[in-house]
């Protein structure tokens, strides 16, 4: 296992030296929860999906989602986006404006809302158009690496992920994060880790693993089943920023210990005032809530401390209900 240890990748011309991704998650993965994960030593952290046309259309609202610290490089910006033309003017606008350490094309959103507009995954049913995009916004930026994170296919019966990764790698993409479900399972069912194998088989470019990561048990089998480069941890960070930490100690053949009751009272704490600071008292009490759910999960009496969470009406009342947890 030696050799997954000691991995560090290079995407274009960026150097990462752990390569444990946090992945973009809409509604998640906003500064505050960026920070939290950088603090507990994510390798690269990525913006919520952001839409290429409230991009060009500089949408405040869109704008500040683009928004990060120093602290949190190296960051990539994730866009999403249905045409070549749309993408290429935000993936400069992005550029010029933020300039993030990388920007990623979101290829694997399969929610419907985006997937009917012919955005996200929905890309995986065209892969000239793919191929488009890709070339687009590879010019637009060409100081900063491009990368792509993509599902396997639209449904079962059209499994496209090699063949869309060679296409990409064509045109200059840097780095593929592959989730092997398709769009129609939906997160059901299990992530096809053969499909990541198959993908690091056919590009010379780095394979990022995403999909069914829940421990570090399941790393080991991924690096050792795919040979990929990376991996990407999105559910299995929810609640659980520390992974990484502990995903550290464990390449460094140190103990890691469980987190304490109290260590989790304090993150959440500094979760729930991040938010504040940065959405004001009433939208990052709210966003708080889903948080508090995951960091909690399972704990006794967590479910009587949830329902109450939920009810707060603000700021104060949840650091109370936090004190007496």
């Amino acid at each position: 296992m030696k050799n997954f240890r000691e991995k560090k990748i290079k995407i274009g011309n960026l150097q990462i030296d752990f390569p444990f991704f946090l992945a973009p998650m809409a509604g998640v993965t906003d500064y505050a929860y960026r920070v939290i994960a950088k603090e507990f030593g994510a390798g690269v952290v990525y913006s919520e999906f952001v839409s290429a046309h409230g991009i060009i259309r500089e949408n405040e609202k869109t704008l500040n989602m683009i928004k990060f610290s120093e602290f949190e490089r190296p960051i990539g910006i994730q866009i999403f986006g249905d045409t070549p033309e749309v993408m290429e003017s935000a993936a400069r606008l992005v550029f010029e404006k933020f300039n993030p350490d990388l920007i990623d094309i979101n290829y694997g959103c399969p929610v419907p809302k985006v997937t009917k507009k012919g955005a996200g995954s929905a890309a995986l049913k065209d892969l000239c158009l793919m191929e488009d995009i890709s070339e687009a916004v590879v010019k637009a930026v060409p100081s900063i690496p491009v990368t792509v994170k993509m599902r396997a296919g639209w449904n079962l019966n059209n499994i496209v992920s090699t063949q869309a990764g060679i296409n990409l790698e064509k045109v200059g993409i840097k780095a593929i994060t592959l989730h092997p479900r398709t769009t129609v399972q939906m997160y059901k069912g299990s992530a096809n880790w053969e499909l990541i194998k198959e993908l690091k088989e056919n590009v010379t470019i780095p394979v990022i693993g995403n999909g069914d990561i829940k421990n570090i048990e399941d790393i080991e089998k991924m690096f050792s089943m795919t040979k990929c480069d990376g991996i990407m941890i999105g559910r299995a960070a929810l609640g659980n920023p520390w992974f990484f930490a502990q995903i550290k100690k464990f390449l460094n053949d140190q103990d890691y210990d469980k987190i304490s009751l109290e260590e989790r009272l304090d993150i959440c704490l500094k979760h729930l005032d991040l938010l504040v600071q940065t959405h004001g008292e009433k939208i990052g009490a709210n966003n708080m809530k889903k948080h508090f759910s995951w960091y909690f999960k399972g704990f006794e009496e967590a479910s009587s401390f949830r329902k109450k969470f939920v009810l707060a009406n603000n700021y104060s009342e949840m650091k109370d209900i936090l004190s007496k947890f």
